[in-house]
């Protein structure tokens, strides 16, 4: 018996679990809302919503699970959500089946990217004080969020963020757990948390055989493959990266694809790697032993499994959250990504206004052509870098030093 239950805490350590929980709540109640109206845009019944949802969630439980488990690393997908905006807007007068073929074309570019290694390539070329800069502006967000929803529910975040405190000085492991709870229990004090009018619901399949009609393809499905790997997949490998998670890319960005591909016929747009909620379970909260925290990946596929199975559920779920509690949580979960990525982004003299330019371009928000801040604000820090990186001495010659003196030239004798 206490074998069973020695095995049991090691595969479902609490901490663990929690972050998956977490993880999939910050990323459902964040987004759900846009691919419903991506999914309206398109002319989608109410089966056909659902279904999307089916299959977003099957996708995301079958790569969290099968890649966390496959490279021993947390391993968190999405939807892309850059991507839900976009068609929210590029799929107005489109028809299902033409949408069904753009997110065809996405996929397969996608998995492109992933077979050729192209993507790993550059990834692998950027200095990590960049990606860290990246990685903190993109969360930078949600740590204000923290603080700016107490002017909405004071009563409800300011309970969470004093029991998280009281949590990290005694019981360090439970601190974001303890935190849900008792935001939990204040909106239900206050009413504000309606459980008993969510309905039970299984979603069904609907398959839609694709049409391709070339100005969707150019219009929406390249924009698309773009959106995804710009704004979603470059700070997913920063988020691994910045934890010290070598994983392969290439392979993962391959079988994402390759997922989406399946999937597409019945409602699955688009997939990447998580940027924010993966830094939920790749962070000291999620496991104190960071060979452990494969398993966040794992239990945050098995909730988005939940997600996708009760697709048809999910709105009226997220209609009895109040929004303060979820970015309190968000907040709450990334202090330690976000303290860790500043660290590591000004560490370096060299590249440390590089650094903190990607940071703060990325932390803006700003938006050009479609391709979300997280392009835009590592294109700016290279660029900062490469014209402010000072140029090497030329082979041979010796750089002199702060304390050696200079060299004396004696004076030429005019008559020589």
């Amino acid at each position: 018996m206490r074998t069973l239950a020695r095995r049991a805490r090691h595969a479902f350590p609490l901490s663990a679990v929690t972050a998956g929980l977490i993880a999939v709540l910050v990323g459902v109640t964040s987004s759900a809302a846009i691919v419903f109206t991506a999914a309206e845009a398109a002319g989608a019944s109410p089966g056909e919503i659902a279904s999307w949802m089916l299959a977003l969630g099957v996708g995301m439980a079958v790569t969290c699970v099968g890649l966390s488990l496959r490279y021993r690393a947390p391993v968190v997908t999405a939807w892309s959500t850059p991507g839900a905006a976009l068609l929210a807007v590029g799929l107005d007068g489109v028809t299902m089946a033409q949408a069904v073929g753009a997110f065809l074309f996405s996929a397969a570019l996608i998995t492109l990217s992933g077979v050729t290694g192209w993507f790993e390539r550059v990834m692998d070329r950027i200095p990590v004080p960049l990606a860290a800069g990246l990685l903190a502006g993109v969360l930078l967000q949600f740590g204000i969020g923290l603080f700016t929803s107490m002017e909405g529910d004071f009563a409800v975040v300011f309970a969470m963020f004093t029991v998280y405190l009281l949590c990290r000085r005694w019981l360090p492991r439970y601190a974001v757990l303890l935190s849900l709870l008792a935001g939990g229990l204040v909106a239900a004090a206050q009413g504000s948390l309606r459980l008993g009018s969510v309905e039970l619901a299984l979603a069904a399949p609907v398959f839609v055989a694709p049409e391709f009609s070339l100005p969707v393809l150019v219009s929406v499905g390249l924009p698309l493959f773009v959106v995804t790997m710009a704004s979603q997949n470059l700070p997913g490998v920063a988020v691994l990266r910045g934890d010290g998670y070598r994983v392969p890319i290439s392979p993962v960005i391959g079988w994402t694809g390759a997922t989406n591909l399946v999937l597409a016929p019945f409602g699955c747009y688009g997939m990447n790697l998580a940027a924010i909620t993966a830094a939920i379970c790749t962070g000291p909260q999620a496991h104190p032993d960071r060979e452990r925290r494969y398993l966040a990946g794992v239990w945050a596929g098995v909730f988005y499994l939940c997600v996708g199975l009760f697709g048809a559920t999910v709105a009226s779920l997220l209609a009895t959250l109040p929004s303060t509690l979820v970015l309190a949580i968000a907040g709450l979960g990334l202090l330690g990504t976000i303290g860790g990525s500043l660290a590591s982004a000004v560490s370096d003299e060299g590249s440390r206004e590089a650094a903190v330019v990607t940071f703060l371009a990325t932390a803006s928000g700003f938006t050009l052509f479609g391709v979300g801040s997280a392009f835009w604000g590592l294109l700016a820090g290279v660029l900062t870098l490469l014209v402010t990186r000072p140029r090497r001495a030329p082979a041979g010659v010796a750089e002199q030093t702060a304390d050696e003196p200079p060299l004396e030239v004696p004076p030429r004798d005019p008559l020589r």
